[in-house]
């Protein structure tokens, strides 16, 4: 679970603009925002290191000293990457209230994928859902939700209401509706299976055609 004893001093700004935030990339500092709370939004810009090992934890709680001064509770809102290398290039921060719930994502995580049935028969296993909904106190969020698939078997589904969630957290996705994993048939089996149907239907519309074909014929015949 999260705890709060991160801690993360951070700068206040001024500058706007993509052009700032540029040199301030460059000097190896992120810029972001920090707002929700009681207070106004504040701009902000952090040591890239010091930001990249306090978000470790995607569920950690931070606390945020701007300009040295008394730290606040916070957790991160979103992340803006780099498309091409990853890093983060902008952070938004909420400040939060430890006693109160807040919604955020959480990402899941699969284990025991080798060791599903299914998947040792060379089925497809395909994890559709990555994050999560959730509602909970913020030390209480967790850095990631893990479901073991290990008895997964092919041709079956797990949907969210099979996930359990950790304590003092609530799913807000439908329990019913949202597929998490499916194991599908190996490829070549399914690629197999549709070319045979393809052949059957392609042998069915021959013998059809052959069909109509002779009762042509006989119809010109009686006459």
């Amino acid at each position: 679970m999260a705890e709060t004893t991160t801690k993360l001093n951070v700068n206040s700004r001024s500058a706007e603009g993509s052009r700032a935030a540029r040199r301030l990339r460059r000097s190896g500092r992120i810029p972001g925002v920090v707002y929700g709370g009681d207070g106004e939004a504040v701009g902000i810009d952090a040591d890239a290191r010091e930001l990249r090992h306090a978000l470790a934890g995607s569920g950690a709680v931070l606390d945020l000293s701007i300009d040295g001064k008394k730290p606040t509770p916070v957790v991160l809102k979103e992340a803006q990457r780099d498309p091409l290398h990853g890093e983060t290039t902008h952070v938004d921060l909420l400040r939060v209230n430890l006693n109160e719930e807040i919604q955020t994502t959480v990402p899941l995580e699969l284990q025991g994928v080798e060791d599903a049935p299914g998947v040792k028969e060379g089925g497809v296993l395909e994890q559709i859902t990555r994050e999560l909904n959730v509602q909970a106190l913020p030390t209480a969020i967790p850095e990631a939700i893990v479901h073991d698939v290990g008895e997964l078997a092919i041709g079956e589904t797990i949907l969210l209401s099979a996930v359990t969630p950790p304590a003092g957290v609530t799913f807000l996705d439908d329990l019913e509706e949202t597929t998490v994993a499916t194991l599908s048939p190996p490829r070549l089996q399914t690629q197999q299976e549709e070319e045979i149907e393809a052949e059957t239907e392609l042998v069915g519309e021959a013998g059809e055609q052959e069909e109509t074909a002779q009762g042509s014929e006989d119809s010109s015949g009686e006459e």
